[in-house]
């Protein structure tokens, strides 16, 4: 006779409509296995309109510090700005609690080194919510590519065309490096691209350009990059804000097929679609099409891949060396568009300022008071 999943005790700071609309929805789709016990957020009337909303006792707190001391819980879901989320997890690890963290982890690869150094003192693991690599869809093709049962990987275009306006940049901390980090490729493309590295692995050299087109902003409006795999394959990667016609595409191009992603804000089995090329036969080429299960990508699928480790005491997906790829991927885009020069994999450590920060002190770029 099997025992009972363990509850986790969970807290979530934050409670705008990325914990409402994503984290809570995925709390109670793992309610067997999760348990909401307390929220943080410094707006009190906003904070008890969520606890309503959460139902059960949720304790309520304005402080994260005040939360972590009485509480103790054992997982911490951060839904906060950027800005605030390398401080915020540094002391939920030092309190002894895992971490599922809002895109970005945090704003420099100085950063993700504090959030690495308080993993290694806690023990405990923080983990960034790109949930775009759990649906079944993405797992299939990763499967599909890296087992080489596609053939060798080629080619690939890595698209977020999105459009925001100027009442999506009227927000305080919106457009700004020190509290969002960054244009799309920080807030918007970074999804894409961190599941375009998912499928292909790791990237040896960026080229890349930059560009404020439209809006008033310290960082970009837009932003591509040319991109060379360890494998050898090439690809596109296009972050944008500007684009009427909104889309979310990943294509990647095999020796034997070609596998293609499209979709917005999250995808399932049927926005992926496998081309097979003319050598293929037809009944190895159907034997790509369908998972066995239709899981959706969400904060549903990534929570309970994250409570899989908890129950393993492994290093949960989405923490330690894969945060930090899609991380230094970031910086190297930025490092590539503002020099005008390639940047490779690995080149930027302590020192360098692009570790610091994003901009990288660029005089075209940096925020006026740096």
């Amino acid at each position: 006779m099997s025992l009972p999943p363990v509850r986790r005790r969970v807290a979530v700071v934050g409670t705008g409509a990325i914990v409402s609309e994503g984290h809570l929805p995925a709390l109670r789709d793992h309610a067997d296995r999760a348990e909401l016990v307390a929220a943080v957020d410094v707006d009190q009337g906003r904070l008890d309109a969520f606890r309503a909303s959460a139902g059960g006792r949720v304790a309520g707190f304005t402080s994260m510090g005040a939360m972590l001391d009485a509480v103790r819980p054992d997982l911490v879901l951060i839904g906060t700005p950027p800005s605030l989320h390398r401080e915020q997890t540094v002391a939920a690890l030092k309190a002894g609690a895992w971490v599922l963290c809002e895109k970005p982890l945090c704003l420099s690869l100085a950063e993700y080194d504090d959030i690495a150094a308080a993993e290694e003192a806690s023990g405990a693991y923080a983990s960034v919510v790109f949930q775009h690599r759990y649906g079944s869809g993405a797992v299939h093709a990763r499967e599909l590519i890296r087992g080489g049962e596609l053939g060798a990987p080629l080619v690939a275009h890595c698209q977020t065309t999105w459009h925001r306006d100027a009442a999506y940049y009227s927000v305080p901390w919106r457009g700004r490096w020190a509290t969002e980090g960054g244009g799309p490729t920080m807030g918007h493309g970074i999804h894409q691209f961190d599941l375009l590295l998912h499928l292909l692995g790791e990237w040896e050299e960026i080229r890349a350009m930059a560009a404020r087109l439209v809006h008033d902003t310290e960082g970009e409006d837009v932003s591509t990059a040319l991109v060379r795999f360890r494998g050898g394959a090439l690809a596109t990667v296009v972050n944008s804000v500007l684009s009427p016609d909104e889309v979310s595409r990943v294509r990647v191009d095999c020796a034997d097929a070609t596998v293609e992603l499209t979709h917005l804000y999250g995808h399932s089995n049927g926005d992926w679609s496998y081309t097979p090329a003319r050598h293929v036969p037809a009944e190895r080429a159907e034997a790509w099409r369908t998972p066995a299960q239709d899981v959706p990508s969400s904060h549903t699928a990534q929570l309970g891949a994250l409570l899989d480790a908890y129950d393993a005491g492994t290093r949960p997906p989405g923490s330690g060396p894969e945060a930090r790829s899609t991380l230094e991927f970031a910086a190297a885009l930025y490092k590539a568009a503002f020099t005008g020069l390639p940047v490779r994999a690995g080149e930027i450590g302590p020192g360098d300022p692009f570790h610091a920060a994003m901009h990288g002190g660029h005089p075209d770029w940096a925020p006026e008071e740096h």
